[in-house]
């Protein structure tokens, strides 16, 4: 039995709930014929991922929905082995480089090199390119960017790319410029209200109109996010009821009770129990990024507007060094580190200007 978010995950462009003036506009992409490299944009849970595939049936026709998981091992320069899993079809590969580490740049050049060098077996129906579809490409590094500019324009006639990002500004320019860019915004509240009640009906469920608006409030429009929510409530009862308790994911409220750790005591034995418990998100694979980000929205709404400006400008900081650095943890326990000693100053200032 699959989940709500795989069993009506829309497949034509003809068949998505929203952004439909977006759908058409690739419709009329597929059409033309000259298909460019695309540069896909937007916030986790928009449908970044949904409207590529629905994109790649329109050129390739239902066969890209057969899918197999291959393993790929890659030889470095320096003879060291790399390991890495692609999904494919007949037609089109996916695969996520920032998997490999700082030997991205190996993934992309071999990667594309082999699809690029294979031709398609009935060229006169099919389509003269391949696609490569490329995620989470911000987290690309430098070298790994480099490379793969250097590759789209070698390999231009036989291989196309999708790059799927939540921002662009972490590209070079170069890439930006050789593609077409494409913004998926995330969908507004009612669009969120209109695809949980559109499945809960499909479902043959009643879902009380309060209860979808405080599901797409708490999803923050994150459409992924509230299809599991929805289906999480339908586990826990039904008939649904307009107040009824929303299910977080466990590493939500495990980093709700780590910034709450942080905020009750500043001290090197706390800072040890904090990195434990960082490190527990980070073997349960909870992307770094997310839970830096995590963090800091917890601990916001909890400081005082002067200390703000500093806690911010530290998570930019660390934020910053995530993507340079390959060792995820050090970053944000320097983080940490550093608002657990800017708040106990704030704390202690406070108290001697109160004469304590």
């Amino acid at each position: 039995m699959s989940l709500w978010l795989d069993r009506y995950r829309p497949t034509t462009l003809a068949k998505l709930d929203y952004h439909k003036d977006q759908a058409t506009r690739l419709k009329h992409l597929v059409e033309c014929g000259d298909f460019p490299h695309l540069l896909v944009c937007g916030p986790s849970g928009a449908g970044k991922k949904t409207r590529v595939m629905c994109l790649l049936r329109e050129l390739y026709g239902p066969g890209v929905e057969k899918l197999r998981i291959e393993h790929q091992t890659l030889t470095t320069p320096s003879k060291k082995k790399i390991e890495i899993s692609t999904i494919a079809s007949n037609y089109h590969i996916e695969v996520n480089p920032s998997e490999a580490g700082v030997q991205d740049r190996v993934v992309v050049q071999e990667l594309i090199k082999t699809v690029a060098q294979s031709q398609q077996l009935e060229s006169s129906t099919q389509r003269d390119f391949k696609v490569v579809v490329i995620a989470e490409a911000e987290r690309l590094s430098r070298d790994a960017q480099h490379a793969l500019r250097r590759t789209m324009e070698r390999y231009m006639v036989t291989c196309r790319l999708i790059l799927i990002c939540t921002s662009a500004s972490r590209l070079i320019s170069p890439i930006r410029s050789r593609c077409l860019s494409l913004r998926v915004p995330a969908p507004s509240d009612e669009e969120v209200c209109q695809v949980l009640s559109s499945v809960c009906r499909k479902e043959g469920l009643s879902l009380p109109p309060e209860l979808a608006r405080r599901i797409a409030e708490k999803c923050g429009r994150n459409l992924r996010k509230a299809l599991l929510m929805c289906e999480a409530c339908r586990v826990q009862q039904y008939p649904f009821t307009a107040d009824q308790n929303i299910p977080e994911a466990d590493w939500e409220v495990y980093l709700r009770e780590t910034a709450s750790a942080i905020l009750s005591q500043q001290t090197p034995q706390r800072l040890l129990e904090v990195r434990g418990r960082l490190y527990e998100l980070l073997g349960h694979c909870i992307p770094a990024d997310l839970i830096l980000k995590g963090l800091v929205a917890e601990l916001i709404p909890l400081c005082d507007v002067e200390l703000q400006e500093e806690v911010v400008t530290a998570a930019a900081r660390a934020e910053h060094r995530l993507g340079q650095g390959s060792k995820a943890i050090v970053h944000i326990e320097a983080f940490v580190a550093r608002f657990m000693a800017t708040y106990r100053r704030f704390v202690e200032d406070g108290l001697q200007g109160l004469g304590f």
